[in-house]
């Protein structure tokens, strides 16, 4: 059974300068076109099976007019949905008002995704972005006042130049916000990026490290659960939607440049609008082997700070985790730890976990 879908809609007012995610200026025109073929990839794709988390993301979903949105929703209409779904909707603070989240409210998105992440004017300009931190207490509150009780917010930080200071007036802000959720990001530079064809560089690793301890210490103490590498959430508030990915469950991924994982396969459709105009939707897919399924679940669960349930790996592969040599290894090197329920990364290693996950690639059963 497959209770998660993922909706990617590419369209933006305008291109953040570190975004590498699968993105074009809008048009009225491609919009309409590619929500009709929206729809028919989804009848096509969609078997009927009951939808716990639903994530509209992008790009800026919140970009398209009220009419676009309308078409979308209509769409939307196909799923069977259980009376408890976590329906998340991303924003851009710039392309959202009372009109556009009311909508929303209405048409049953329960959380909403808005990227802020920075306050700060000077590296604002460096993304791309434009606000300022009035203007986000004031679209949140309209959200509060609708009625919207889950919000997450996006932090970026290790912008080039940035300082701790810098970092912690940014917290400042944000936790003055008293949201549901947070997700943090450091500043990759990623290829094919407007920041990448400018030539620029990632910072220092030594600062980087400091900047994600300063917010977990921060966000901790304003009672936020770092519940995943990145993301930390109020009792309760953890996504629904994340957790399907990091549990390594299958989901469906629909429109241009989504991923999915359906049947023991995963596959990535086509980033191109005219491919998938034409029907191309899926660009490579992948059948999984069993090695490549536990390898996944490793990669994948230990990104939560909780780590992966002993009971349910078994149940799954019919595997013990503490069967498996290189579980034994790291636990006896202190990488890995374990409780009665998890075995988990040792928290002091979180931040350079990568070092930790390469020892699950290629795994042989």
């Amino acid at each position: 059974m497959i209770n998660s879908v993922y909706i990617h809609i590419p369209f933006c007012s305008t291109i953040c300068t570190y975004c590498d995610f699968c993105k074009l200026i809008k048009n009225d025109k491609w919009i309409n076109e590619y929500l009709n073929e929206l729809e028919c990839e989804i009848k096509d794709k969609y078997k009927g099976d009951i939808i716990k988390t639903l994530y509209i993301g992008g790009g800026t979903p919140s970009s398209l007019n009220i009419n676009q949105l309308k078409k979308l929703f209509n769409i939307i209409k196909i799923f069977k949905f259980s009376d408890k779904v976590e329906f998340t909707f991303e924003c851009n603070i710039e392309s959202i008002d009372y009109k556009k989240l009311k909508f929303l409210y209405n048409n049953k998105v329960n959380r909403l995704s808005i990227g802020i992440q920075t306050f700060n004017q000077k590296y604002l300009k460096y993304l791309n972005r434009n606000h300022n931190v009035n203007i986000v207490k004031e679209k949140i509150n309209i959200a509060r006042n609708i009625g919207f009780k889950n919000i997450n917010v996006d932090l970026m930080y290790a912008f080039k130049d940035q300082t701790l200071n810098e970092l912690n007036d940014d917290l400042d802000k944000i936790l003055a916000l008293n949201v549901e959720h947070i997700s943090t990001y450091s500043l990759m530079i990623e290829p094919h990026t407007i920041l990448y064809i400018k030539g620029e560089e990632n910072i220092d690793e030594d600062l980087d490290y400091e900047m994600y301890k300063l917010i977990i210490k921060r966000l901790k103490k304003f009672g936020y659960k770092h519940y995943e590498i990145s993301n930390f959430a109020k009792n309760g508030k953890e996504s629904k939607h994340n957790l399907t990915y990091w549990n390594n469950n299958e989901y469906y991924g629909f429109g241009l440049g989504a991923s999915g994982y359906i049947k023991n396969a995963r596959y990535d459709n086509v980033r191109i609008l005219n491919n998938y105009l034409d029907k191309q939707y899926v660009k490579d897919i992948s059948n999984l082997s069993l090695n490549e399924k536990i390898e996944n679940e490793f990669i994948l669960g230990f990104r939560k700070i909780k780590g992966i349930n002993k009971s349910e790996f078994k149940l799954k592969y019919n595997i013990d985790m503490k069967d498996i040599d290189i579980i034994n290894k790291l636990l006896k090197q202190n990488q890995l730890k374990e409780n009665k329920e998890y075995i988990y990364i040792n928290p002091k290693y979180i931040y350079i976990s990568n070092n930790i996950l390469v020892n699950f690639i290629d795994l042989k059963f």
